[in-house]
C-alpha cells in the first residue's frame, strides 16, 4: 500500500529557487586537483558528505557577520538558524574564495526560504537557499540592512558533498542502517508503476550518483490519488557556469543540504537535469512511481518536478536541458495519458498568491499547464525569467501525446481490452497532437510493424494469424520522437474459416469498365474493386477472396499488387508483366470491409480479375489461415534456405515450411497457396509447379498463358 501524504499534502515548496537567485564562483580543483565534484554521473558507490556551520557573530541585534578564512574545502554554502517560523529582516550576503587562485567572488544575496517546505518536521531549521561555488575554502557572510531582531542559531552552512574515490568519502555499504534499509525496503516493494506511452530516459540513479541512503530513514511518499497531472520546472543550486563533471557533486551538495541543513526528509526534487541533458534522480521513491515532492507549495500532491542546475534568470537553458525536460514530461505525464501541451486543473493545498499575483484558496481547484514553472504556483521567479519562456517550446517538443487504440473492427476497445476477430484487423487509433506535427503511424503486432499509415490517419489495418496477439500503435512526430499506445489484447480465431468454391465469374475489367471506371490503371494507379455481396459472393462474413488476375495490354514492365481494403500495401507483386504481353495468376486476398484494392507500378494497364471462389469465418469447406503476402523463398538472396544461384535445366528446389513463423505445424497443414515467380530466366520455358514431398513430380506445367512471359521482380 501507498503511504498518504499526510500534512505533506499541503504542499512542499520548491527549495533555491526564490527572487534574486544568487549567483557564485565558478568550479574549481578540489584538493585531488580535479573539480568539485571529482564524479562524472555515475560514482560507483554511495558518498558521504559533511557540513560544517559557523555561528555567525552579531554586530548588535539586527546585524551579524562571519568571515572564515582557510576552511576545508567545500561545494556549496548557504545560511541557517534554528526557528524555522521565524524570518530573517535585512539581507543576507555572500561570497567565497577559490580554493585555487585565492580570488573572492562577488557579494550576492541568498533568499531564505518558507517555513515548513516539507510539511512540518520537528528539528527543521529555517534557512536560505544555497549556492554552488564549486572548490572553495574560504566564506563570508553578512546580515544587515533589517529592522528587527535576527533569529537566534544563525550560522553559515559549508557543504562538501564527498567525492568517489577519496578516501574517507566513499562508504563501503550502501544505506547503512537497519533505518535506511527498512527504506529501501519499503520502496522496493511497491508496484512497477504504469506504462507510459512515451520512452523511459536515461536516468542517473541515486546510486549512480552516491546519494547517502542512509540519511532517507522515513521512506518515500506517494501521492494519494496516483496519478501525476502535472510537471512544474525549477532551477536549483545557483551557480556560475560549471562543468558536467560537476553535477553528480552537486546533487549531492543539495541532497545533504536538503536533509542536514534543512531537515527535510529526502532531496526535494523528484529529478534534476543538467546544462549536457543528463537527467538525475532526484527524491527516493522510484523514477516510475508517483512520488511526492517537495518542490511547488500547494500542489505537489498532484504534481512532480525537473529542477534545471544552474541560474537562469539572465539567460535561458541549454537545448540539452531543455531537451531533458522534454524526455522527462513526456514520459511521466505519459503514464497517466497527460498531454504535455495540455491544461490540468489542481487543488490548492495552501491559501497563497502565486509571481503574478494570482491567488490561490487551499482546497479550491485551479487551471495550470500540464508543464509549469515553478512561479506559476507559487511567489518566485523560479525557474528564471530566461528559463520560464522556453517552457512553451518544451511544451510542443513532444511526441504525439495521449496515443490510444479506440476500436478494433469498428468496436469501441479500452487500453488493455481485449477484442477478438477471425482474422481481419483494423484498429482505429487517437492522439491528441495535431496530424501536421505526426509523421506516421505503425500498427504493430507482437511488437513487429504490420503497417504503415499517415500521420494524419485514424485508423490501420492487417491480418492477423490464429491465437492471442499484443496489438499497439507508434506513432513517429516530425521532430523524430516516438510514441507507442498502451495495448490491447487481439485474439484471432482462424481455425473455423471455410473455402467455397465457385464456378468462375467475372468481376472486374477495366477494358468495359466492369466492376471499377473504364480505364487503363496508370503508374502508381490504384483502384478498388468491391467482391462482397457481388456476382453471388455473400455480402457478410466473407474473409478472403480467390481470384484470377490478368494483366493485359501494359505499356511498361511492372508489377501488380493486389491487397485489403484499408491496409498498407506491401512490397510484394502478385504478377509481373512486361510491354504488350498478357499474363494472369491466381490469387489469394483477404477482404477488408468487403474491397480488395489493386496497384500498378509502372506504365498503363488494363486489369481482369475472375473470382473461384472465397473464404468464410464459418460454414462447410476446407479450413483456411491468412498469413500473408509473405516471401517465403528467393534463390536471389537465399531467403528460405535454398541455394543463392538460379535454379539450372531440370532442376528441383525443396522448401522447408516447417520454419516459416505463422504457419501451423506440419501435421496440421495439408496445402499452401503461393504465388510463386520466375525472373531473369535464359530461355523461354514454362516452368512445373510446386508440389509436396516426396509426392513425384507430373509432367503438367501452370495453366497456360496467352502468351509466356518473365519479368524482374519489383524488389
Amino acid at each position: 500500500m501507498r503511504g498518504t501524504a499526510l500534512a505533506a499534502a499541503l504542499g512542499v515548496v520548491a527549495t533555491l529557487c526564490l527572487p534574486g537567485v544568487a549567483v557564485a564562483a565558478g568550479p574549481g580543483p578540489d584538493r585531488a586537483g580535479s573539480s568539485a565534484s571529482g564524479a562524472s554521473a555515475g560514482t560507483g558507490g554511495p558518498v558521504e558528505g559533511t557540513v560544517r556551520r559557523l555561528a555567525l557573530e552579531p554586530k548588535g541585534t539586527t546585524e551579524a557577520t562571519v568571515s572564515a578564512h582557510g576552511t576545508e574545502r567545500f561545494g556549496l554554502m548557504g545560511v541557517s538558524w534554528k526557528d524555522a517560523a521565524a524570518e530573517v529582516q535585512g539581507k543576507i550576503e555572500a561570497r567565497s574564495r577559490n580554493a585555487v587562485t585565492g580570488a573572492w567572488t562577488q557579494w550576492v544575496t541568498l533568499e531564505p526560504l518558507k517555513a515548513g517546505l516539507d510539511g512540518n518536521r520537528p528539528g527543521a531549521r529555517g534557512a536560505t537557499e544555497p549556492v554552488w561555488v564549486g572548490a572553495a575554502d574560504g566564506a563570508e557572510v553578512r546580515v544587515s540592512g533589517g529592522t528587527a531582531a535576527l533569529p537566534a542559531g544563525l550560522e553559515l552552512d559549508l557543504v562538501d558533498p564527498g567525492t568517489a574515490g577519496r578516501d574517507g568519502a566513499a562508504k563501503s555499504k550502501p544505506g547503512q542502517g537497519a533505518a535506511a534499509s527498512g527504506a529501501r525496503a519499503a520502496a522496493a516493494a511497491v508496484a512497477p508503476g504504469p506504462e507510459s506511452t512515451a520512452p523511459r530516459p536515461d536516468v542517473v540513479s541515486r546510486a549512480q550518483w552516491g546519494a547517502d541512503e542512509s540519511l532517507n530513514n522515513e521512506g518515500p511518499i506517494y501521492l494519494a490519488g496516483g496519478k501525476i497531472k502535472a510537471l512544474f520546472v525549477h532551477h536549483t543550486a545557483a551557480t556560475a557556469p560549471y562543468e558536467c563533471t560537476d553535477s553528480a557533486a552537486i546533487v549531492r551538495g543539495l541532497h545533504v543540504y536538503h536533509v542536514k541543513t534543512n531537515g527535510w526528509r529526502d532531496l526535494g526534487y523528484n529529478f534534476l537535469v543538467d546544462k549536457c541533458g543528463t537527467l538525475f534522480e532526484g527524491r527516493q521513491g522510484g523514477v516510475d512511481q508517483p512520488v511526492m515532492g517537495a518542490h511547488t507549495y500547494g500542489f505537489n500532491s498532484e504534481s512532480t518536478s525537473v529542477a534545471v542546475l544552474g541560474d537562469y534568470t539572465n539567460a535561458g537553458a541549454s537545448p540539452e536541458a531543455l531537451e531533458g525536460i522534454s524526455r522527462m514530461a513526456a514520459y511521466k505525464l505519459g503514464q497517466y495519458d497527460v498531454d504535455m501541451n495540455g491544461t490540468t486543473t489542481l487543488t490548492a493545498g495552501a491559501t497563497q498568491k502565486n509571481y503574478a499575483g494570482t491567488s490561490f484558496t487551499a482546497g479550491q481547484p485551479y487551471q495550470f499547464r500540464t508543464v509549469s514553472g515553478h512561479r506559476d504556483g507559487f511567489n518566485t521567479e523560479c525557474p528564471g525569467h530566461q528559463l520560464y519562456p522556453q517552457l512553451d517550446t518544451i511544451r510542443k517538443s513532444g511526441p504525439a501525446a495521449q496515443l490510444k487504440i479506440v476500436s478494433v473492427n469498428e468496436k469501441p476497445v479500452a487500453p488493455g481490452g481485449t477484442a477478438k476477430t477471425p482474422g481481419q484487423l483494423v484498429v482505429g487509433f487517437s492522439t491528441s497532437t495535431a496530424a501536421q506535427l505526426l509523421s506516421s503511424f505503425e500498427l504493430l503486432v507482437d511488437g513487429a510493424p504490420a503497417a504503415t499509415v499517415a500521420g494524419d490517419a485514424t485508423s490501420a489495418a492487417t491480418m492477423l494469424s490464429l491465437g492471442s496477439h499484443r496489438i499497439q500503435i507508434r506513432a513517429t512526430a516530425k521532430n523524430g520522437k516516438v510514441s507507442t499506445s498502451l495495448p490491447v489484447t487481439v485474439d484471432a480465431d482462424v481455425s473455423d474459416v471455410k473455402y467455397v468454391p465457385v464456378q468462375p465469374k467475372r468481376l472486374m475489367d477495366t477494358r468495359e469498365g466492369l466492376g471499377v471506371p473504364q480505364a487503363k490503371v496508370g503508374p502508381g494507379g490504384v483502384v478498388a474493386l468491391k467482391v462482397a455481396g457481388v456476382q453471388g459472393v455473400p455480402a457478410y462474413g466473407v474473409t478472403s477472396v480467390v481470384l484470377n488476375v490478368t494483366a493485359t495490354n501494359p505499356t511498361e514492365a511492372g508489377h501488380v499488387s493486389v491487397y485489403p481494403n484499408g491496409t498498407v500495401r506491401t512490397s510484394a507483386s502478385n504478377l509481373n508483366f512486361t510491354p504488350g504481353q498478357t499474363v494472369p495468376n491466381l490469387v489469394v486476398v483477404p477482404v477488408q470491409d468487403g474491397i480488395v484494392q489493386f496497384y500498378n507500378s509502372a506504365g498503363s494497364v488494363d486489369l481482369i480479375a475472375d473470382i473461384t471462389g472465397y473464404f468464410l469465418a464459418s460454414g462447410e469447406g476446407g479450413t483456411h489461415m491468412n498469413v500473408g503476402p509473405k516471401r517465403v523463398l528467393d534463390t536471389r538472396d537465399g531467403t528460405g534456405g535454398v541455394p543463392t544461384a538460379p535454379v539450372g535445366q531440370g532442376g528441383v528446389l525443396d522448401l522447408d515450411l516447417s520454419a516459416v513463423d505463422g504457419l501451423p505445424a506440419p501435421d496440421g497443414l495439408t496445402a499452401v497457396v503461393l504465388n510463386v515467380t520466375a525472373t531473369n530466366p535464359t530461355q523461354c520455358r514454362s516452368t512445373r509447379p510446386a508440389r509436396p514431398a516426396p509426392a513425384p513430380r507430373t509432367s503438367t506445367s501452370p495453366p497456360a498463358r496467352p502468351s509466356p512471359t518473365w519479368s524482374s521482380s519489383p524488389w
